[in-house]
C-alpha cells in the first residue's frame, strides 16, 4: 500500500473519517510479497523446466497436518490422499526445482484445532501464515525449529499461554506477527536474536509486557512496530532504544501504560534524527510531560501523528515545524485547550503540509478565528463536539483544498451572510447544533460541490428559498435540516439525491403541501413532525429502490395507504402514525419481510388486520392502536410474529389497539 507515496510494508489502511488507521484484522499476507520477501526468491524458480511434484514424505506430513484441525467450510479440499501432487494443494507452495514445500498461505480458513508436531517434516519451509483461524492450546516450542523460516503469521487466532522463548531461534524471519491472541507475560527477550527481522506485530495479543526494552536495540533492520496493548510500564528508556532503529519507519504504541513509565528516556538523550514517518500513541493516559520524550522520536520524516485518548492541555510549537506531517489526531483529549493557541503553535511549515486535523470531541475553547487560512493544504477537518465559541471566520471557507468539515455540537455562530468566491471544493459540510439561524443560510448555495449537508437543530426560523433545492441536482447524497423551523413546500425531488443510499430529513420543522415525488435510490426519508397534508401515492414511484427508512408520522396525511409496499424488500421501519390515513391495510404490506418496525397508530385505519401481516417475521415493535381495526386479535401474530414482546403491555396485546 501506498500512503502519499511512502511505502508503508504490509499493512493495510482504512479511512474512518477519513482517518488513515493500521487495521490489524486486515494483517493478511497479500502485501507482504510487495516489500521485505519476495516469494519467487524464496522459492527456486526453475525457468521453463517441468515443474516437479512434491516429495512423498511431504505430502503425509501435510495430511497429519490436516488431520490435527477440522476444516468446516471445506477450503483444504485439494489437500487429498488420492491427489499426489500437494504442490497444487490449495495454499501451498513448491520448489520448482526440488519439490520441497517451502510456503504455507492458509489465511482466513476458519481452521479450528492445535497445530500438529507434523510441520517439523516441512524442512525447508520458509514461509508460514496461519492468520485468522481458529486454532487454540499454547504456541508449540516446536515452531523454533523450522530454522528456515522467513515469515511467520499466527495473527487472529485462539492461542493461549506464553510465548515461547524457542521463536528467537528463527533468526531468519523477517516478518513475525503473534497479533489478536489470548497470550500473556514477559515478551521473550530471545526476540533481539531475531536480526534480520523487518516487521514486527504484537498487537492485541493478549495481557503481555515487556519489562527491559534492550532487546529492541539489536533488531537493526526493524520497519514496522506494533504493539498495542503490550504494557510498557516498566520498560525504562525506552524512547532510547526505539530511536536507535535506523530504519523504524511505523511504530504503533496504543493502550501501552506509557504513562506509568518512570525513566521513559535518558536526560543526556535530546537528539530528533527519527525515521518513523507514522506514529501512533494514543490511549496512554499521557498529559503534555509527555512532549519532553515525543521530540525524540518527530522529525521532518513524520506524516501521522495520534495523539487520541490522552490528557494533553495543548501542543508545543515544534509540532508546528514538522514540515511533511499530513495528518494530526488529537480527539477525545480530556484537557481544555484553547484552539487560536493550538493553531498558532502549529502555524510554522506544518501549516503548508497538514491535509487532516481531526480532534472532535476533545476540550477545545475559543472562536475559529483567522489563523486557519495559514493551512491551506487542509482537506479534512474535523472539530465537533468539543466547547468552539464566537464567529466562524470567512477564511475557512476560501481554504482552497478543504472537502469535509464537521464543526457539529460546538458553540459557534455562522453569520447569515458570507462573500465567497464558490470556488470551494467542500463535499461534507456538518454545522447540526451550531447557531446558524434564524435566517436561512443562502450562502450555503455558493458550495456547489456539496454531496453531504447537515443544519440540523441550528435555530433556523425562515422560509427555504425555493431555489436552494435546484442547487444540486443530483450529487446530494445526504440532507439533514432537521430540528428547526422551516416552512415552505417541497419540490419534485425525483430528479435530485439520485446516489444510491442517499437520505433525507427534514422532520420537526414547518413544511407544508403535499408530499413531493422521491428518488427511488434514497434508502432513509424522514418527514416526521411537519405539516404536509394529502395522499400518500409518491410511495408507489420509488420502484426497485433501496428505502429502508421511511417515517411520514405527525402529519395532516389523508387517503389510503396504497396497495403498491411490494417495492420496498429492503424496508425496515415504516411509521405512519398520527396522520388521518383510512382504509384497511393493503395485503401488500405481507412483502415487507425485512420490516423491523411498524407503526400505524392513531390513525383512521379500519378492517381485519391482512393475513399477509403474518410473513413481516422480523418485526420486533408493531404499534396499531388508536384505529378502528374490528375482529379479534389473530392467533398468528403470537405464532408468526415471534420477535414482537410477548408481556402484557405490548402494543398487540392490547384491546384497545381494534378502536
Amino acid at each position: 500500500m501506498s500512503l502519499n507515496g511512502q511505502h508503508t510494508p504490509c499493512i493495510t489502511s482504512r479511512v474512518q473519517s477519513s482517518k488513515v488507521e493500521w487495521s490489524g484484522a486486515s494483517e493478511a499476507t497479500n502485501c507482504w510479497s510487495e516489500k521485505t520477501v519476495n516469494r519467487s526468491q524464496l522459492v527456486a524458480a526453475g525457468g521453463n523446466d517441468m515443474k516437479k511434484k512434491c516429495l512423498d514424505n511431504e505430502r503425509d506430513a501435510l495430511l497429519l497436518f490436516k488431520a490435527s484441525f477440522q476444516d468446516p467450510y471445506d477450503y483444504l479440499s485439494t489437500w487429498r490422499a488420492d491427489e499426489h501432487d500437494c504442490c497444487k494443494w490449495s495454499g501451498v507452495t513448491c520448489s520448482n526445482q526440488t519439490g520441497h514445500v517451502t510456503g504455507l498461505d492458509i489465511n482466513v480458513y476458519w481452521l479450528e484445532g492445535e497445530i500438529s508436531h507434523s510441520l517439523l517434516n516441512l524442512t525447508y519451509l520458509n514461509h508460514l501464515g496461519l492468520y485468522g483461524n481458529a486454532f487454540y492450546g499454547t504456541i508449540p516450542t516446536f515452531i523454533g525449529s523450522l530454522t528456515r523460516l522467513r515469515y511467520l503469521n499466527l495473527g487472529l487466532n485462539h492461542f493461549n499461554g506464553t510465548i515461547p522463548r524457542s521463536i528467537g531461534s528463527l533468526t531468519e524471519l523477517s516478518y513475525l506477527s503473534l497479533s489478536y491472541n489470548s497470550l500473556y507475560g514477559t515478551i521473550p527477550p530471545e526476540f533481539g536474536n531475531l536480526t534480520n527481522l523487518q516487521e514486527l506485530h504484537l498487537d492485541s495479543v493478549g495481557r503481555c509486557r515487556v519489562e527491559k526494552v534492550e532487546w529492541l536495540s539489536h533488531l537493526s533492520q526493524l520497519e514496522v512496530l506494533v504493539m498495542d496493548g503490550v504494557s510498557l510500564s516498566k520498560a525504562n528508556h525506552w524512547v532510547d532504544v526505539i530511536s536507535s532503529l535506523p530504519k523504524l519507519s511505523w511504530l504503533s504504541l496504543q493502550r501501552c501504560e506509557l504513562s506509568q513509565v518512570m525513566y521513559p528516556y535518558s536526560s543526556s538523550f535530546l537528539n530528533s534524527s527519527s525515521s518513523i514517518h507514522t506514529l501512533y500513541l494514543n490511549d496512554n493516559n499521557l498529559n503534555s510531560s509527555m512532549y519532553r520524550w515525543l521530540f525524540p522520536l518527530t522529525s521532518n520524516s513524520i506524516q501521522i501523528l495520534d495523539l487520541t485518548s490522552n490528557m494533553l492541555d495543548g501542543i508545543p510549537k515544534y509540532l508546528g515545524n514538522l514540515c511533511s506531517l499530513e495528518y494530526l489526531y488529537f480527539y477525545n483529549n480530556s484537557a481544555a485547550v484553547k484552539f487560536p493557541d493550538f493553531l498558532n503553535n502549529l502555524s510554522g511549515c506544518t501549516s503548508l503540509s497538514l491535509q487532516e486535523l481531526s480532534a472532535q470531541g476533545s476540550q477545545f475553547t475559543g472562536p475559529l478565528s483567522d489563523v486557519i487560512q495559514k493551512f491551506a493544504s487542509l482537506r479534512y477537518l474535523y472539530l465537533s463536539d468539543n466547547q468552539l465559541n464566537g464567529s466562524i471566520s470567512e477564511k475557512l471557507w476560501e481554504l482552497p483544498s478543504l472537502q469535509i468539515l464537521d464543526l457539529a455540537s460546538n458553540n459557534l455562530t455562522v453569520p447569515s451572510t458570507y462573500h465567497l468566491s464558490g470556488l470551494s471544493y467542500l463535499k461534507y459540510v456538518d454545522l447540526s447544533s451550531c447557531k446558524v439561524g434564524p435566517r436561512f443560510p443562502k450562502w450555503i448555495q455558493t458550495l456547489k460541490n456539496l454531496t453531504s449537508l447537515d443544519l440540523s437543530n441550528t435555530g433556523i426560523s425562515d422560509a427555504i428559498p425555493l431555489e436552494f433545492w435546484d442547487m444540486w441536482p443530483s450529487q446530494l447524497e445526504y440532507l439533514n435540516l432537521s430540528s428547526n423551523n422551516i416552512s415552505g413546500k417541497v419540490p419534485d425531488l425525483s430528479s435530485n439525491f439520485d446516489k444510491d443510499y442517499s437520505a433525507i430529513d427534514l422532520s420537526s420543522n414547518s413544511f407544508f403541501g403535499s408530499i413531493p415525488n422521491v428518488s427511488s435510490t434514497l434508502s432513509s426519508l424522514n418527514l416526521s413532525r411537519n405539516k404536509f397534508s394529502g395522499g400518500i401515492s409518491f410511495i408507489c414511484q420509488a420502484v426497485d429502490g433501496f428505502l429502508s427508512f421511511l417515517d411520514l408520522s405527525h402529519n395532516s396525511l389523508t387517503g389510503q395507504l396504497p396497495d403498491c409496499l411490494w417495492h420496498f424488500k429492503y424496508l425496515r421501519v415504516l411509521n405512519l402514525g398520527h396522520n388521518n390515513l383510512f382504509g384497511s391495510l393493503p395485503p401488500s404490506i405481507g412483502s415487507l419481510i425485512q420490516l423491523q418496525v411498524l407503526y400505524v397508530y392513531d390513525n383512521n385505519f379500519s378492517g381485519e388486520l391482512p393475513l399477509s401481516l403474518k410473513n413481516c417475521t422480523s418485526l420486533i415493535s408493531l404499534n396499531l392502536g388508536a384505529n378502528k381495526f374490528s375482529g379479534n386479535v389473530p392467533v398468528w401474530i403470537g405464532e408468526n410474529l415471534s420477535g414482537l414482546p410477548v408481556n402484557e403491555q405490548s402494543p398487540w396485546k392490547h384491546p384497545l389497539m381494534f378502536q
